[in-house]
Parts: C-alpha cells; structure tokens; sequence
C-alpha cells in the first residue's frame, strides 16, 4: 500500500491516500476523517492529484462563538467560547447560522444520554437544526451557492453540530429555505419536520379514511404530524392540555382530547394509527394507546431503552408496531419546503433565545409542555 503524506495549508493537519483502499485520510488536530474518494490510478496518485480534493475540504481556521462542551454528562454545561471554523469536507457546504432549532435529542446527548457514546473529539458543539446563508459550496455545480438560504440537518454526533456561526454539513440535509419563512422559523423545521414525516408519510402512509391519533400534537414533532395527517386526507385526533385545544383545531385536528380531564380511550373510537410522542412517561400513554387501535393497526413511538417492551406489546395486542426515527433527507426537506411556502403547513415558535441563553432554552426544552418550537437566535 502507498502512502503519501502532504502538509496543508491549515496548522497540524496531515492528509494521506492510500492506492489500495482508495481513500483519503485526514489528520486534524480536532478531528479525524477518512473520506471516500474518487476513483485514482496509481500512476496518477502523487502529492499534486492529492492536494487538489484537499484544497476542496479544508477551511480557513478563522474563528467563530459556539456553543461548546468539553464532556458529557449529568453535569455537563454548555457555554457561548470562541473556536476555530468547522472543517468542510467534500460534500459539505459552509453555511453561515443565522437560527439554530432546539430539539429533544439536544438535551439528552448533553446529558449523555442516546448518541452521546459517539461522540469522540472535544470540544464539541450540538445542534441538529440550522438556517442560514452559504457562505462557501462543496464544489462549482453545486445547487448551493454562496449566497443561498438553506436551512438543514447538521450531524453533531459525527462533527460539530448548529449552535455556531458557522456550520458545515451536508447538502444532502439541507433545501432551499422557503421565501416566506423567517430563519428562527425556518431552523425549527428539520429534525421535528423530517420525524414527522417519516411517522405519518413513509410509514402510516396517512390517506383518506385513516383515523391518526397523534399524543402531545401541540408539540415540536406533533405540531407537523397533525398537520401532515390532516394535509394527506386522515382523519386527525390529537391530545393535549386544554390550553392548546384551540389551536389543536386551527391546524387541522378533527378531534381533541383533553388529557388531564379526559381518558382518551374511553371517548375515542378505534383508530388506524397512533403516533405517541409520549410513551408510558406519562400515565401509561403508551400502553393504554394500543386498547384503542383496531386490529393490525399501526403503533408508532419515540424510540427508548423500553422499545422492546413496547413491540412485545403490541404483537401481543394483535397489532403492528415501529418506533419513529429521523431521516436527515434534504430531498424530503425540499417536499416540507413547498408545503410551508404554499401555507399547507405552518410553523410554530414556542419561543426564541439568543445564543447566550442556550441554558434557558434548553431547561425549557427539557421541561416540556412547548407548542411548537424553541430556537436559538445566532446572527
């Protein structure tokens, strides 16, 4: 195997290629990646053939305020520091944060929680959700040109995550932000957006003559659910406090269930589906929803330690079971985009921080009981 070492520009950095694995191996002080690339003779892999896709991923380390961590954990807390920029690799895009969104795996990856084993380079920054302006494109045909606005999907367990000014991800997890979206509104939309289309679109495949009921549908995820739900013809029945009962309808629910007054299965129906974004966390949510679903209907949840219960569960119930994930796909992003610009679907803000109260916003976030969503304002 041929190695070939050639210094770059940035400090302590080293790139490698190997002829036999075909891949490029970058050495940074913060981070290390090996990077697929393109297909490379032996005859023509020298120090020039290399240096060219390495001008292609490196970024000048300027600098910018990031939220940062320098551990994980119970005690872990975050704070506003000054770092280097993020390091764009060949598919990535240098996006310029002007709102970075808040979402549940945030929090629990800070508390060490889920991802949180994955993380391998400190200091690290979180955040899945950003909008904002490209500032530098992956390559020159790319569809994201400086100037662009984007907002997307970050993937802070392999890299930096959104809480910065700068970020650099994917441009497969990012569209074109829509007109007449702000950019707090537009970075509430990826993680909580993508969730809920992958439970009602990919999964329940909502149409015409399904009854959905969605738990916490005033919520980040539920907030899009119902709207989805209602947007693909089912017939939509939501839960939650009676404080959002109103706007519960205003978003397309059919039917609301007060949950601290009312037992949901004992005035519902039978339902097609359920996409719980509770579980048994509270009152048993998760359990008492499969009473209400008919036979083979589908049970969708939020995935926990206690998946395994929920799917013995619900094959004992008679009926179907999938815990909901996220897909970072900028081509559904796009499909979401068009629904927002067309007024089809809305986005709600619970509430916005500025970067320096990443603490508060994430003490709210923890707590609950949100409709809509939180956002960090960045620029």
């Amino acid at each position: 195997m041929t190695m070939i070492d050639a210094p770059m520009t940035t400090r302590s950095a080293t790139v490698r290629a190997s002829t036999r694995s075909n891949t490029i191996l970058l050495i940074c002080t913060c981070r290390e990646y090996r990077i697929r690339a393109l297909p490379l003779s032996a005859q023509i892999l020298t120090q020039s053939a290399i240096l060219a896709p390495v001008s292609a991923v490196a970024t000048t380390l300027e600098g910018m305020r990031a939220v940062t961590l320098e551990s994980v954990g119970p005690d872990a807390t975050p704070q506003v520091t000054e770092v280097r920029d993020p390091l764009q690799l060949m598919s990535d895009a240098l996006v310029q944060v002007h709102a970075a969104g808040i979402n549940p795996i945030d929090w629990k990856t800070i508390a060490g929680k889920g991802v949180a084993a994955g993380i391998q380079r400190f200091p690290w920054v979180p955040g899945n959700d950003f909008a904002g302006t490209v500032l530098k494109s992956p390559y020159e045909l790319s569809e994201f040109q400086p100037g662009d606005e984007v907002f997307g999907f970050a993937s802070p367990a392999l890299a930096w995550g959104s809480y910065a000014e700068k970020v650099a991800a994917s441009t497969l997890q990012m569209a074109k932000k829509p007109e007449s979206l702000s950019f707090a509104e537009a970075a509430a939309v990826p993680c909580a957006g993508l969730t809920a289309w992958d439970a009602v679109v990919r999964v329940a495949r909502a149409r015409t003559g399904q009854r959905i009921l969605v738990h916490a549908g005033a919520g980040g995820v539920g907030h899009f659910a119902v709207q989805f739900a209602r947007y693909f013809g089912a017939h939509v029945i939501a839960t939650g406090s009676e404080s959002s009962l109103d706007y519960l309808r205003e978003i397309g629910a059919d039917e609301v269930v007060d949950y601290r007054k009312q037992r949901f299965e004992e005035v519902l129906g039978k339902v097609d589906v359920v996409v719980d974004l509770i579980g048994n966390v509270k009152d048993d949510t998760g359990s008492r929803s499969l009473n209400v679903l008919k036979s083979d209907g589908l049970y969708l949840n939020i995935p926990t330690g206690s998946w395994p219960e929920y799917a013995e569960a619900s094959e004992a119930a008679g009926v179907r079971y999938s815990h909901i994930k996220v897909e970072p796909d900028g081509q559904n992003l796009a499909i979401i985009a068009r629904l927002l610009e067309s007024g089809d679907v809305k986005v709600n803000l619970d509430s916005v921080f500025p970067l320096d109260q990443v603490n508060e916003a994430l003490q709210q976030q923890a707590e609950g009981h949100t409709r809509g969503k939180i956002v960090l304002k960045v620029r």
